[in-house]
């Protein structure tokens, strides 16, 4: 009886404890989800971040991925709720960007995933976040990592005239894209570790690329210069793509503001790189629609399929604002970048889910030139891709865009 009474005491004991460690295993998987509130009167900034988490309770499911990869689209998102930690220090900000570094950096500071050989010019964004979580965390780890990225810049295949190449597989090519792909990295990596001694070598990929894609007529920059010009989408005169489209000229005035927080005030390229923004945006101005956005292709609004898209929208409001804020830009740029944000959340975002959660509608989910199905950059290439809700290349600069506005 004793012993049955004992057996019956240690089960319950045991069962109890079983029960214990399972609920602590699941409000550990799950605090993101069940703890994030969205309030109503948020700042834009935070209630975009709050819901992407709460959508994407681990880092790396943004974009929807079901697995840890080193990619872009998570570095843009996650480099903006760095920024948001800054002005809104709530841990839960840091600890999700720290959540993606820490599922793909090795203990010897290689990075799963990340395939050095490929030359992909896209991998090197991610390096920006190793930055900040190198200097408070102070691990070595971390700091072989940002070396290994800088040796992919040391090793980027060139064009003859001296601008790395998009990736390892477009030779001879470079997009606007690239220029926000690697050059903050760059600018940031040159600062803090080699004494500024690459900054020439950074302006000269803007120089190149603004000598080369820039359009006399209007002043835009196309979305890709092949040197080569083989490329069947390349003009064979100056090898530039076809078109206008906003996003990849998103990315250059983002690259040119996050640039210009590294070069030093008395070098001599800086003057240079001012200028080359105040060419772009005021080319830019000009295409802006009475909603305060920018069309897809940039300079044929109104026709056909042609739509108000939200990343490059969301980037422009972002480089107008931050150009304006650091004195780089005239004043009427910042008034540009709130009638551009205001555009963003009543046309943009059209309905606010009942926990708060909001949604950024008409993002472009993927474009480029070449490749395999070949992208050939027409009109119709660019109105037709994909498009997502809250897609990453939107919702990243959303939040910057946001901060810069104090919105």
């Amino acid at each position: 009886m004793k012993n049955s009474r004992k057996q019956s005491y240690l089960m319950s004991v045991l069962m109890i404890c079983v029960m214990t460690i399972t609920s602590c295993k699941v409000t550990s998987q799950e605090p993101a989800k069940k703890d994030i509130v969205i309030a109503k009167n948020a700042k834009w900034s935070d209630k975009m971040a709050l819901t992407l988490m709460k959508r994407h309770p681990e880092s790396y499911m943004l974009d929807d991925a079901k697995k840890p990869k080193w990619d872009y689209v998570h570095a843009l998102v996650l480099h903006s709720i760095e920024e948001l930690y800054k002005k809104n220090p709530d841990p839960r900000y840091k600890a999700y960007v720290r959540g993606y570094v820490d599922n793909l950096v090795q203990a010897d500071g290689s990075i799963n995933t990340y395939e050095f050989d490929k030359f992909n010019i896209d991998l090197v964004l991610p390096g920006r976040l190793l930055f900040d979580v190198y200097a408070y965390s102070k691990e070595e780890k971390y700091l072989k990592a940002l070396q290994l990225i800088r040796k992919q810049l040391s090793e980027q295949p060139r064009t003859q005239s001296g601008g790395f190449w998009h990736k390892q597989i477009y030779p001879n090519q470079m997009w606007l894209d690239g220029l926000y792909m690697g050059e903050p990295f760059y600018a940031e990596y040159t600062a803090k570790f080699e004494n500024g001694k690459s900054f020439d070598d950074i302006a000269k990929q803007f120089e190149i690329i603004q000598s080369k894609a820039t359009d006399p007529k209007t002043g835009l920059l196309y979305h890709g210069w092949d040197e080569s010009k083989q490329m069947p989408w390349a003009n064979k005169e100056t090898g530039n793509s076809p078109n206008f489209w906003s996003r990849s000229l998103g990315w250059y005035v983002m690259a040119l503001v996050d640039v210009l927080d590294y070069m030093p005030k008395d070098h001599p390229k800086r003057k240079e790189l001012i200028k080359y923004l105040n060419n772009s945006s005021e080319a830019l101005l000009k295409f802006q629609d009475k909603s305060g956005l920018w069309y897809q292709v940039t300079d044929k609004g109104g026709e056909k399929g042609n739509y108000l898209e939200a990343s490059g929208s969301a980037m422009f409001a972002y480089a107008f604002a931050k150009g304006a804020n650091k004195g780089y830009l005239p004043a009427k740029f910042k008034k540009a970048a709130n009638k551009a944000f205001d555009g963003l959340t009543t046309v943009l975002i059209k309905k606010v889910d009942e926990d708060g959660g909001i949604t950024l509608t008409n993002c472009c989910q993927v474009a480029g030139l070449g490749g395999t199905p070949y992208r050939d950059g027409s009109y119709e290439y660019y109105v037709n891709e994909r498009k997502k809700d809250n897609d990453p290349k939107a919702t990243g600069p959303f939040i910057l865009a946001a901060l810069e506005l104090n919105r």
